[in-house]
């Protein structure tokens, strides 16, 4: 797999997750220059 095929995987994870997301953060961790992990932390919003 290239450079730029994993590149393109990682767009399409973080656009699955905004979408699926309404509140909280997405942190990239990066490895010798590459992405190697998402995290997700999502917040519920109670009234």
């Amino acid at each position: 797999m290239g450079e730029q095929d994993q590149l393109e995987e990682v767009i399409g994870k973080l656009k699955e997750m905004l979408q699926a997301m309404k509140y909280g953060s997405i942190t990239l961790v990066v490895q010798d220059g590459k992405i190697i992990q998402l995290e997700k932390n999502e917040k519920v919003r109670l009234k």
